[in-house]
């Protein structure tokens, strides 16, 4: 029978097969790298489609992201703006002492200071009263000065966390609360509160209400379009005189390098512009409520000590200066200059990323990869719609809080900070560095003796693979020990052997290691009660490392071998007999027969057993986390559940997922090894 002779796919530039088989430049004879018109000229559309797309895109998002910017820059300056009007008015609030006549005194002189639309109140403490206001609802019966009435505790709760704010920061050195809080009216306003201290003493709150914010500004329209349409019609224009293909996708490129790179330029210029306009706004703003401070000083008769520092009044929500603007109310050019170049660094890390996004776009469209991908899913889509609700699962559930995590290690993200925008917690590499470049592992005390930093990574590193390896061991050791016994021909009560020994897998983990930890107690634990029973001293078992970890390695240790039994006895049932009869004919010993017939058949079975017991040992959290709980002094504590404190304790989420991808990165390269040097996964 003759074979048919196979035609050649039609050149038709809608045939699929011609678009996938044809591997030819873009014009020209077949074979000689230059493919006919039509599929040359579907090949520029590819390319310049790619562009329009991947270009357009990317453009939009970074229009998006300068409008954002644009909308912070103007939300800075307006909060900034009032920042100073509200700690002006806070500083002569505390000179006025806080309450009584002169408060209010204060307060009748600085309204006129005012824009249209704001109003201040003063609450004291003391008698829970209203002190001076000129909100527009408190006038008439409801006129300062006034006790509360009910339905205004929330004004009371919030001056009560504010003094809980100071006190706690002043406790612990540190700026952990907020010692000014902003909200949004209805209106479009916001409400400043801040605290007023006396004498080292919160005794009051004072509010400030702004009128709605201005509209930011808006980014250019006519820019965005030029910087999109015109590296378009250069390289539409390049693709009738370009005859090769991956010329004209190396044309395109350099379109979208331009494209993007002129519209960074224009981002940062404006952005600029903004920034160094705020400061300069600020800054007349500080130098205008100084003069005023001084005249209602002067007015009111005021303590001058001591010495007003206007600089201090443009802060952060903290109320740390910001260094912005001199105590004179001039404009400090070298933090600007540092901020405007921690810009300049964010803007070009955005569009690098931009753009290398867009690249990959543009090569997957102009290569034709959408198209194969389109075949393929067109050909396949039965497949895919069964596989669709798992894919959609897995995206949801694990791949999108995986990759999260992975970009929350980047910033200083904690519970204090979890509401501002995620770029202006980005801080790079430095979670990294922290973890890993920190080597104080073990230093000397006075006494001469070793001290060990229990919280440092690399000891935390050493301990967790201590405790795998040992774990690993020790529960496949026995696992295997018990699945030879249980493989026994004709054992007496074999089935109840198994179910007697399966029960420790069975049971929740957290259970048997809350069982286990009540058994190490050391008035009342039934190991110590054994011990005394053959005249021994109990022993105190959390109180040093090495008994510690005995604790957990015994614990653990229950736990794991059922599993490894099981795997082992299935293996060993699969082992055919006559395999170790010919050996026994051969007159080989048990010994031998266990290295040269149980052991490699156990191989296939046992190696990815152990990949797996490993993981799940190196990551076991429960039973450090419930037995010991780290104790002496985190000396027993893993990598999981010193990521675990970090992020739920000391609240430090950024640096809990950098040490959790740490995590993932040491498992992911052990098993990735381990499968290469085994290849007990891949098939005979």
């Amino acid at each position: 029978m003759r074979n048919p002779v196979p035609h050649p796919p039609s050149s038709e530039p809608g045939n699929p097969a011609a678009l996938l088989t044809d591997s030819s430049g873009l014009d020209g004879a077949p074979g000689s790298g230059e493919p006919s018109g039509g599929a040359g000229a579907l090949r520029r559309w590819r390319v310049l489609v790619g562009l329009f797309l991947s270009l357009g895109v990317a453009l939009f998002i970074a229009q998006g992201l300068l409008a954002k910017a644009l909308d912070s820059v103007s939300t800075e300056r307006a909060d900034r703006q009032s920042f100073v009007s509200l700690r002006a008015l806070e500083d002569l609030v505390q000179r006025a002492g806080g309450s009584g006549d002169a408060v209010r005194a204060v307060v009748d002189s600085w309204k006129t200071q005012l824009p249209a639309g704001s109003a201040v109140r003063v609450v004291a403490f003391s008698g829970i009263r209203l002190e001076a206001s000129t909100f527009p609802e408190d006038v008439g019966e409801r006129a300062a000065p006034r006790r509360l009435s009910r339905e205004e505790k929330p004004l009371y709760d919030r001056g009560q966390r504010l003094r809980a704010a100071v006190e706690t920061n002043r406790e612990e050195g540190s700026a952990r609360k907020l010692e000014v809080e902003a909200e949004a009216l209805p209106d479009g306003g916001r409400l400043l509160s801040a605290p007023v201290e006396v004498e080292g003493s919160v005794v009051g709150m004072v509010e400030l209400a702004t009128a709605p914010l201005a509209a930011p500004l808006k980014p250019s329209l006519p820019t965005l379009l030029l910087c999109w349409l015109l590296p378009l019609a250069l390289c539409a224009v390049a693709s009738f005189v370009v005859r090769r293909q991956g010329v004209l996708v190396a044309v395109s490129v350099v379109a979208l390098v331009v494209g993007l790179g002129a519209y960074g330029s224009y981002s940062l210029g404006t952005l600029g512009a903004e920034v160094r306009g705020t400061q300069t706004l600020v800054a007349e703003q500080v130098r205008a409520m100084s003069e005023r401070a001084q005249a209602v000083m002067a007015e009111r008769q005021l303590a001058t000590e001591p010495a007003l520092r206007p600089g201090d009044w443009d802060a952060d929500a903290y109320r740390r200066p910001l260094g912005l603007v001199s105590p004179e109310g001039q404009v400090n050019e070298s933090v600007v200059s540092a901020r405007m170049e921690e810009l300049r660094s964010g803007v070009s890390r955005a569009i690098t990323g931009l753009g290398v996004a867009a690249l990959v776009v543009l090569l997957f469209i102009g290569l034709g990869g959408v198209h194969r991908t389109v075949a393929t899913v067109v050909e396949n889509r039965t497949a895919y719609l069964y596989i669709a609700p798992a894919m959609v699962g897995m995206l949801v559930l694990v791949f999108f809080p995986f990759f999260y995590g992975i970009a929350l290690s980047f910033t200083d993200s904690t519970l204090y900070n979890a509401g501002q925008p995620f770029m202006n917690l980005w801080v790079g590499l430095r979670n990294y560095v922290e973890i890993l470049g920190d080597f104080n592992i073990v230093k000397r005390a006075q006494d001469g003796s070793l001290v060990f930093n229990y919280l440092n990574f690399y000891y935390t590193l050493f301990f967790t693979v201590v405790w795998t390896i040992t774990n690993v061991v020790l529960g496949v050791t026995l696992g295997l020990v018990l699945a030879l016994i249980l493989n026994v021909d004709k054992l007496a009560l074999r089935p109840v052997y198994r179910v007697l020994l399966i029960l420790p897998w069975a049971m929740p983990n957290y259970i048997t290691a809350l069982i286990w930890k009540g058994m190490f107690h050391q008035q009342f634990g039934v190991v110590n009660h054994i011990i005394r029973m053959f005249g021994g001293q109990g022993l105190s078992w959390y109180d040093t490392p090495f008994t510690s970890f005995l604790t957990v390695l015994a614990t653990n240790g229950w736990l794991s071998f059922p599993f490894m039994m099981v795997v082992s006895l299935g293996a060993l049932q699969s082992i055919p007999m006559e395999l170790y009869e010919a050996a026994r004919v051969d007159g080989a010993s048990r010994w031998q027969q266990f290295t040269a017939i149980t052991l490699p058949a156990l191989k296939p079975a046992l190696v990815p057993a152990v990949i797996l017991s490993v993981v799940w040992t190196f990551n076991q959290f429960n039973v450090i986390f419930l037995v010991t709980e780290g104790e002496p002094s985190h000396s027993t504590e893993i990598l999981i559940t010193q990521a675990y404190k970090y992020a739920f304790q000391l609240y430090r989420h950024g640096y809990a997922a950098a040490y959790s991808t740490i995590i993932f990165g040491i498992l992911l390269l052990y098993s990735m090894v381990q499968n290469r040097v085994s290849r007990a996964t891949e098939a005979a």
